[in-house]
């Protein structure tokens, strides 16, 4: 059973910087595809960010460009969500997410495996 640790998560003004971490219980992380998610109140859980297993390479929603970023540290089995001018609409509760692939999928659907989530909040 592989199991996620979200930190890192908390309150921040907009404008500010956050950075989320996600270890993993795993031989190695580098057999999985690593996600982030977030949903906030009311909405879908919607992708962040991921980085695929093997090499497979990242991938990001349009929303994140430029602003978000995501890496891993495969000597600790960790991947990391590094948030940068964030803004209000980026509150919600964030979810690592992983599964065994090469590719980044984009549904949740896709990932078998889920973290407890951790709280962002951005305030205005």
């Amino acid at each position: 059973q592989v199991q996620l640790i979200e930190s890192g998560g908390g309150l921040v003004q907009a404008g500010g910087s956050l950075r989320l971490s996600c270890a993993a219980s795993v031989r190695t992380i580098n057999d999985y595809t690593m996600g982030w998610f977030r949903q906030a109140p009311g909405k879908e859980r919607e992708f962040v960010a991921g980085i695929g297993g093997s090499g497979g390479g990242t991938s990001y929603a349009a929303f994140v460009k430029g602003r978000f970023t995501i890496s891993e540290d495969n000597a600790k089995n960790t991947v990391y969500l590094q948030m940068n001018r964030m803004n209000p609409d980026d509150t919600g509760v964030y979810y690592c997410a992983a599964v065994r692939a090469i590719g980044v999928p984009t549904s949740p659907d896709f990932y078998m495996y889920w973290g407890q989530g951790a709280q962002v909040t951005v305030s205005s």
